[in-house]
């Protein structure tokens, strides 16, 4: 009994990279670009004990699984795990590879998140949002650039720079928002204040962020000093739910509305329709999934289309546990109707799928070629956490798997929307 035996039985005998193990075994094509290896029996406890993603990202981010070669080439391997199911034959063949350490849970590492409490009330949302993005400044800073820019970029061909690419996207933002010098711009969600800064420092907008995370905070209030834009750029530590100092003559909301969860959609519209000027615009830029089926038949979905159109990152996901923990992505054509029903008029929508496919492939270059500070920054668990994620969200949104939109829409005054009849939005 190899170990490359009892992978072959899992995942077929024709996988798409290498997979060798701690035993020496080996199965896969002779000439992959990509080898993945199992270092450890712990890596064989996490696989059986978890089939599917969950267990072998667990196995990644311990390092008891490793990736030689093209990171993009082994996520090819994932199409396969939702297939896995464990037999009594292989379990048997598990015990024997892996000892009795096989009938005992391991440890969970400790770059996965536990939270608590009621999903998407204020004090677990900021546990979620720190979990994500309170884990170091400099350690963004590496594969973000200095834009510090955690969002989909726009791209004028794929031989752009990341940084022209985040300029270019903030000018789009501002450009749909008709932003003109003296205006108050809101940014929900701001991130390291890149959209304050570039609003403030190019449109002459009166700019306010607001984020849960302390850290960036920290980082936008320093740079927004720094810059000299201390009396026209602001960026607060407040939940979106408690802005009060409207109203604001534009709102952007870039890359945050997934961590709003679908049960308070309505409730996050209605505020940014309470804090925007009659007349005044609002961009809601965020992740989309795919609609779910309308056919009254009731179709069993295969896990990987089902995927797709969850709502929300399933519990037992890398995602959801790694990454974004009570992360739910929403569906554009639902996203339009809910700001209709609290009062706006949804005037442009625009999909950048391919723009995003292209600024997290740069991310990963850039966190690849700076390796050695990013584990000695964060850690190699984190690292790994981030590099996977990346990998496996740049070829979902390449195959179609997720989506990203901008949602332009107006407060009506007196049944006037502003916009102007052609050409162009500003």
């Amino acid at each position: 009994m190899t170990l490359a035996s009892l992978i072959e039985s899992l995942l077929g005998s024709d996988t798409p990279v290498a997979i060798e193990g701690y035993d020496g075994s080996r199965i896969g094509p002779a000439d992959a670009r990509a080898t993945i290896v199992l270092r450890s029996p712990d890596a064989v406890v996490r696989i059986v004990q978890n089939p599917g993603e969950l267990g072998f990202a667990r196995a990644y981010v311990t390092g008891e699984l490793d990736v030689e070669g093209d990171m993009f080439e082994a996520l090819s391997l994932r199409d396969l795990l939702p297939k896995i199911q464990l037999g009594p034959a292989q379990w048997v063949q598990a015990a024997q590879l892996a000892g009795r350490a096989v009938l005992h849970r391991l440890p969970t590492p400790p770059e996965e998140a536990h939270l608590r409490g009621r999903r998407h009330s204020r004090q677990r949302d900021r546990a979620a949002v720190s979990h994500h993005y309170d884990v170091s400044n400099e350690f963004y800073r590496l594969f973000l650039g200095p834009s510090m820019t955690y969002s989909c970029a726009l791209w004028s061909s794929p031989e752009a720079t990341l940084e022209d690419a985040q300029a270019a996207k903030y000018d789009l933002v501002c450009h749909k928002l008709d932003l003109r010098p003296g205006q108050r711009l809101l940014d929900v969600g701001c991130g390291w204040g890149g959209m304050v800064t570039h609003a403030a420092g190019h449109y002459g907008a009166e700019a306010v962020g607001v984020t849960l995370s302390a850290r960036q905070v920290e980082w936008a209030s320093k740079a927004i000093a720094e810059a000299g834009m201390a009396s026209d750029g602001v960026v607060r530590l407040q939940d979106y739910r408690d802005i009060a100092d409207g109203p604001y003559d534009a709102i952007s909301s870039i890359g945050m509305f997934e961590h709003v969860g679908v049960a308070r959609l309505r409730e996050y519209f209605a505020h940014l329709y309470e804090l925007v000027e009659p007349g005044g615009r609002v961009l809601n830029h965020g992740i989309s999934r795919q609609p779910a089926p309308t056919s009254p038949a009731r179709v069993r979905l295969p896990a990987p289309v089902q995927a797709r159109i969850s709502p929300h990152t399933s519990r037992d996901s890398f995602l959801d546990r790694y990454v974004f923990p009570d992360g739910e992505l929403h569906e554009v054509g639902s996203v339009v109707s809910v700001m209709q029903e609290v009062g706006f008029e949804v005037r442009h929508v625009e999909s950048l799928r391919e723009h995003y496919a292209l600024t997290l492939r740069a991310w990963v270059a850039n966190l690849e070629s700076h390796w050695d500070e990013a584990v000695e920054t964060v850690g190699a668990g984190r690292a790994r956490v981030w590099r996977l994620y990346m990998a496996a969200s740049a070829l979902n949104f390449e195959a179609g798997r997720t989506s990203i939109h901008q949602v332009l829409a107006v407060r009506p005054e007196d049944g006037r929307s502003g916009i102007p009849l052609r050409p162009g939005l500003g």
